[in-house]
């Protein structure tokens, strides 16, 4: 069972079906489970878990999650083993050590999804699931009944594609994705808007950022009326389900490297490497994902939340203070600085608000005082621009999270640097991963060498290919385009686009709201005419 962030104890919960359908609970909280099950055991469960293919694990973790009576055994494992089909690797997530680079530092390559980025693993899945639960007479245990869905979404570049190619043709359901125009590549916006199935819908906002528009996405979901009367759904990581999908990558990379050192069947612990995971983060989604990974039993080392200039969580994690930076203009949304890694120019970090929920919880003694300090800090936010939390919760974050911060300049660098030592190209994102890491491995006390070194998984969350820009410019000779991105991604480029454009005038994000609202409810009056 799940419930919001910001309930009190005595508030119902819900079932899985009905908290992927709800996406954002209705008071603006967010759902979390209401346990996290230890379900994996290093000494019981690594060497068969390592033998397993890549859906059998997703099958595995998923199932003490979601209820056998809202999905079944054959059902899951259907939508699973449909989920990863489309991916072009064996492995779905390989684990690769790039060209002659003899460091501890692996990458995690997560882009062999349908649109080359990570939020494939998420979406595909996500986008089955709707599939399953449309197609069926609603069961007792959801208050959905609802046969056509509209989902809503923003994206800073990489959720709209995988979100659009998640359910692109998919029956009773339209796909609505707001993006900031010309704050994506112009990679990812050609690939969202050349998808012309008719149930697709692009809205580039001008004049915005992502956090205006993951805003814009609140508040339609904040309209009950309105999102009753749509039956709106949510694809960005505000939705369990894709927090659920990441988790498995975890399970599988690091059981993949356990297997390759040939220590799956060691069953004292203190004689396995330390396996630390650098996350280059802008929604906290996808080291969130590594933070659940860890509750369930997964002996993970540190998570290092890599980010980029705009570095809020690197700040919570020195100070204890989340506080949004001001802007140097009359534009809030100014205070968002652009950079070689767009999916990662965010002011707020949505998915924050479970963690610091969970950490609450046992700073407080119970679900209600953490409930309302999750209320009070988000209200603060909100009206001031800034929260602190008690040093119980800054510890406990701490004690899970490392964080550094990586400038432009570094992120060049690192492509630089990487290409001509080991032939690898690294995208920006994975780029502000790598330098973390490899500060992290010069922080007093690691054991970065031997046997038994500790190892530093980087995750590769995009293929290079959807950031052309940043790789010519760190590499402006002797590469072209085709040399490093994916065929589909080649092709692509002067295909007609669709899409709608609304734009914030003078920093009314209100009436932009409104254009938004009106833009939904005119597509799907004339889908209801069809």
């Amino acid at each position: 069972m799940y419930r919001s962030t910001r309930a009190a104890a005595s508030t119902k919960a819900v079932g899985f079906e009905d908290a992927v359908r709800t996406g954002l609970a209705t008071d603006g909280g967010l759902f979390v489970p209401e346990q996290v099950p230890s379900l994996f055991s290093f000494e019981k469960h690594a060497k068969e878990w390592a033998s397993l293919e890549y859906h059998q694990v997703a099958f595995n973790i998923f199932r003490h999650f979601i209820p056998t009576e809202e999905v079944s055994d054959s059902d899951l494992l259907e939508i699973v083993k449909k989920s990863y089909s489309t991916f072009s690797h064996p492995k779905v997530t390989p684990v690769l050590k790039p060209g002659s680079h003899d460091g501890n530092i692996r990458i995690l390559e997560l882009h062999h999804g349908p649109t080359f980025a990570f939020k494939d693993v998420a979406l595909q899945f996500v986008g089955n699931l709707f599939d399953f639960f449309l197609s069926r007479p609603p069961p007792p245990t959801t208050s959905h009944k609802s046969t056509r869905i509209a989902v809503l979404g923003a994206t800073s570049g990489d959720t709209g594609g995988a979100a659009i190619y998640g359910l692109r043709g998919k029956r009773n359901v339209d796909v609505f994705i707001l993006h900031p125009k010309g704050r994506i590549s112009s990679v990812q916006e050609q690939q969202m808007t050349s998808v012309l199935d008719a149930n697709v819908h692009n809205v580039a906002v001008d004049g915005a950022t992502f956090d205006d528009c993951q805003e814009i996405v609140k508040v339609c979901f904040g309209d009950l009326e309105f999102k009753n009367k749509y039956s709106l759904a949510a694809v960005n990581s505000i939705n369990w389900a894709r927090i659920l999908a990441q988790t498995t990558y975890y399970f599988v990379s690091y059981l993949s490297l356990i297997k390759e050192l040939g220590l799956e069947d060691e069953k004292d612990i203190t004689k396995l490497p330390r396996i630390n995971y650098s996350v280059p983060t802008g929604n906290f989604g996808d080291i969130l994902a590594a933070y659940y990974a860890k509750r369930m039993g997964l002996p993970l080392g540190d998570l290092i939340i890599a980010t980029n200039s705009n570095d809020i969580l690197h700040r919570f994690i020195e100070t204890g203070i989340y506080e949004k930076p001001s802007s140097p203009s009359a534009n809030p949304s100014d205070a968002v600085k652009i950079t070689h890694s767009p999916a990662m120019d965010i002011l707020v970090s949505s998915n924050f608000e479970r963690v610091l929920w969970h950490f609450a919880v046992q700073h407080f003694g119970n679900v209600s005082e953490a409930s309302a300090a999750i209320c009070k800090w988000m209200a603060d936010l909100k009206s001031v621009g800034r929260f602190q939390v008690p040093d119980g919760v800054l510890q406990q974050t701490r004690a899970f999270f490392k964080s550094q911060t990586v400038d432009n300049s570094e992120t060049i660098e690192s492509i630089r640097k990487w290409y001509n030592e080991t032939g690898y190209v690294l995208d920006p994102h994975t780029a502000v991963g790598v330098v973390s890491a490899e500060r992290e491995n010069l922080v007093e006390g690691r054991n970065v060498s031997g046997p038994l070194g500790e190892i530093m998984v980087v995750l590769a969350t995009a293929s290079p290919g959807k950031f052309p820009e940043a790789v010519f410019e760190a590499i402006p000779q002797g590469l072209m385009y085709e040399d490093f991105a994916p065929v589909p991604l080649v092709l692509q480029a002067g295909l007609p686009k669709r899409m709608v454009t609304v734009t914030v005038h003078e920093n009314d994000r209100d009436r932009a709201t409104a254009d938004v609202r009106r833009v939904l409810e005119c597509t799907l009056a004339s889908v209801s005419k069809l």
